[in-house]
């Protein structure tokens, strides 16, 4: 610190006044002030400087009476909610705190517990209101029965003033105890009047009728308003259980036998799916137990009776349309058949079929039976032969991928330059391994379809011809077609043997069918997988001499 002015005038500064005070006296020396001047003016500054410090010290002071206010407030306030929360035990942060603490520390010391004890009071206001909301509510439902509720209803007063635990535990306990009446009088009357009312809804009865028969004070919305629980209305509702339960059995099993004859009907007569929907709430009922029936209104007369006469419908529908039925069926055999490549039984034959309807010599419900039953034959023996048909559709794909791979060999432009031809190149390196494939294709069928007849002791037919004929008559023409590649191949040889013979005695000459576009200038050819083989004439070959036996050899291969 630094004292400035004259020794009657005490002035101090931190260092930053001291160099303003410094920088000031140098200016007033540089204009030539005096010294009394100078300490004139710092005296004026001085007393300036105490007018702000007077009045930060009053507002100062002003600040620390509201504390003291807000202080005092807070506590008062805290001290009655701990009286009506019964928190005697809880100590004043604000007592606690008394002397080391300032004003603002105390008054935020307090604050939490404050809101606390507010939150708290608000929980056990609420706490209070339901618990007395219960008690009157339960006393009016069970009211009538003594004057023990009355007295209970009239001690229960809620006040604010008094909210502690010792007050809440009265009212729980006058709440338990009026509970343990309820519950005593009430349990077995709601049990059966529940079951009542459940029986009643699958039924499609009135409820309310229902129970009026028992006693008329059942017949409430809220069945826990019951006032008459007396032993005559416990028998009366079991006997009623138990009759309401006789009848629930009756009306279940009419109504399977209804459901029953409805699935059959629509399935007979391939019912849309709209049609079938309108009774969709009641088809569920063939695979549940009765217990498991409680759909209102399920087993109602209204119900029973429409399935009914759905069943009348459908089965004089059934009567007018029972040709057009069995031609249907008789269709979907033929499709199925088809589909698997098994021959369908002559014997239901569409014409044969519609010959003996219109006759009259056979009954058209036993004839679509009939179809039926070969519906699901062929099906099974579909499933039997699938793993064999299965094979039978590899066979087939190779075989028409040796077909083409035979077209794509004969192409002539196959390795010209030209968009596609390298998909072509590598399908066929695809078919040649398939190809290569077809004759243990063969043979593995075979050995299946074998083993299929052994093990069902019946022929495996394939669109009416044996299967296993039709694999060895493919093995026989393909081993004719191997053997007359072969010949071809030989022919072949022998001709290009004798041209490079007739070259060797008599000078080279143009062959037409060596001057296609596809000779390449080496030598090459292409063979059928893409690759280059050589040719077997070569230009540059020696003569050959030829002697009488080798020309009358080839002339017989020739000729053969």
């Amino acid at each position: 610190m630094l004292a400035l002015g004259s020794p009657t005038i005490s002035f101090r500064a931190s260092s930053g006044w001291n160099h303003l005070l410094k920088e000031l006296q140098q200016i007033w020396t540089e204009i030539g002030e005096s010294v009394a001047d100078q300490d004139r003016m710092l005296l004026e500054l001085e007393r300036e400087c105490l007018e702000v410090y007077r009045r930060k010290v009053d507002e100062a002071a002003n600040t620390k009476a509201r504390l003291h206010q807000s202080v005092a407030a807070k506590e008062a306030e805290l001290a009655t909610l701990m009286a009506a929360l019964g928190e005697l035990n809880i100590d004043s942060p604000i007592r606690k705190e008394k002397r080391s603490s300032s004003l603002k520390e105390k008054l935020a010391s307090v604050a939490p517990l404050l809101d606390n004890l507010k939150m708290k009071k608000e929980a056990r206001m609420k706490q209070f209101a339901d618990i007395k909301t219960q008690i009157e509510k339960i006393s009016e439902e069970i009211s009538g029965y003594d004057n023990l509720n009355s007295s209970l209803i009239s001690s229960i007063t809620l006040d604010e003033q008094d909210l502690s635990s010792r007050k809440l535990t009265e009212y729980q306990g006058h709440l338990h105890t009026l509970q343990k009446e309820k519950s005593d009088r009430l349990q077995k009357v709601l049990e059966y009047v529940n079951e009542v009312h459940s029986l009643c809804g699958v039924l499609g009865l009135d409820f309310g009728k229902t129970v009026s028969e028992v006693d008329p004070s059942l017949q409430r919305t809220n069945t826990e308003q019951s006032t008459n629980i007396s032993n005559s209305t416990l028998e009366g509702l079991e006997q009623t259980i138990l009759k309401l339960k006789i009848e629930r059995k009756a009306r279940i099993q009419k109504l399977k036998d209804v459901v029953a004859s409805l699935f059959e009907l629509w399935n007979l007569m391939d019912s849309s799916k709209e049609e079938m929907n309108r009774f969709s709430g009641i088809t569920y009922i063939l695979g549940n137990a009765e217990p498991e029936i409680t759909h209102p209104g399920l087993l109602s007369t209204d119900v029973i009776e429409q399935a009914s006469a759905e069943v009348e419908r459908l089965t004089e529908l059934k009567a007018s349309r029972m040709k057009e039925l069995v031609m249907k069926r008789r269709s979907e055999l033929e499709e199925i058949c088809r589909m698997t490549h098994i021959e369908p039984d002559t014997n239901t034959a569409a014409e044969k079929s519609s010959a003996l309807i219109d006759s009259g010599l056979v009954d058209p419900s036993e004839l679509l039976a009939n179809i039926e039953a070969q519906i699901v034959k062929v099906k099974e023996e579909a499933l039997s032969r699938k793993e064999i048909t299965d094979r039978i559709d590899r066979w087939l794909f190779a075989c028409e991928e040796e077909n083409w791979l035979e077209d794509y060999n004969q192409d002539d432009s196959r390795y010209s330059a030209g968009r596609g031809v390298h998909i072509n190149l590598k399908r066929a390196e695809r078919a040649r391994v398939t190809v290569n494939k077809i004759p243990a294709m063969v043979d593995n069928l075979i050995n299946k379809t074998l083993a299929w007849e052994d093990e069902r002791k019946t022929l495996f037919l394939y669109d009416g011809v044996r299967l296993v004929s039709i694999l060895e008559d493919y093995k026989v023409s393909r081993r004719q077609k191997e053997e007359e590649k072969k010949r071809s191949r030989d022919q072949k040889k022998i001709q290009d043997l004798l041209l490079t013979e007739k070259e060797a005695m008599y000078g080279s000459r143009p062959s037409p069918r060596k001057s296609n576009s596809f000779r390449k200038p080496n030598g090459y050819r292409a063979n059928g997988n893409g690759s280059m083989t050589p040719n077997p004439r070569r230009n540059s070959a020696p003569p050959l001499v030829i002697n009488a036996k080798y020309w009358k050899w080839v002339r017989q291969l020739l000729t053969s």
